[in-house]
């Protein structure tokens, strides 16, 4: 981190969300920089972690900027109030949080009065892909074929294939290029 940038983190209850974010406002915090969430499903406290990031961009003192990360913890299939009053450019990062994570936003508005709708996912897509319960899509149609984690393979090395072909043998094919874990095949899908 650079010299002269404070990070102060704030953690609220999400009953109290709406009014930290106002009151970090009044504070001077009045640049919205990002919102999103983390899933804890399988922490102690399971639900969804979720995270806003604000600044002061006001000061001119050489003191650099100051910077407040509000977090808190929703439980699972809770709500949480939504900031899109405070900061209109939240209504983006807002969408995103529940298309990705499932959060549900009470008082969302962007002024197109359509409400929390998809934004980076195609329609009619079910599931909320940033979740650890949300199932992929590769792995669900066919097993990995090979190793999930590096030093997974199962082959002693005297078994991997040679990287040349010995004299007076014929070369191998290449093996087929295989798509990372989570990535479905170019035929998945709608089209």
């Amino acid at each position: 981190m650079s010299a002269g940038v404070t990070v102060e983190e704030r953690r609220v209850e999400p009953s109290g969300w709406h009014r930290s974010v106002q009151e970090a406002r009044a504070e001077g915090y009045a640049f919205f920089d990002w919102l999103s969430a983390v899933d804890e499903s399988d922490a102690e406290e399971p639900g969804l972690e979720v995270v806003c990031h604000l600044l002061d961009v006001r000061r001119r003192d050489g003191t650099g900027l100051r910077r407040v990360l509000l977090r808190t913890r929703v439980p699972e299939g809770g709500a949480l109030a939504s900031v899109t009053d405070l900061f209109a450019g939240a209504a983006w990062h807002e969408r995103e949080t529940h298309e990705m994570f499932g959060l549900v936003l009470e008082g969302f508005e962007d002024g197109t009065g359509l409400g929390l709708r998809p934004l980076l996912l195609p329609e009619g897509f079910e599931g909320h892909p940033l979740r650890k319960s949300f199932v992929l899509a590769a792995r669900a149609s066919k097993p990995w074929p090979g190793a999930k984690e590096p030093g997974e393979g199962g082959r002693p090395p005297e078994q991997e294939a040679p990287t040349a072909p010995a004299s007076g043998t014929r070369a191998r094919r290449p093996r087929k290029r295989l798509l990372p874990p989570g990535v479905p095949d170019p035929s998945w899908g709608p089209r």
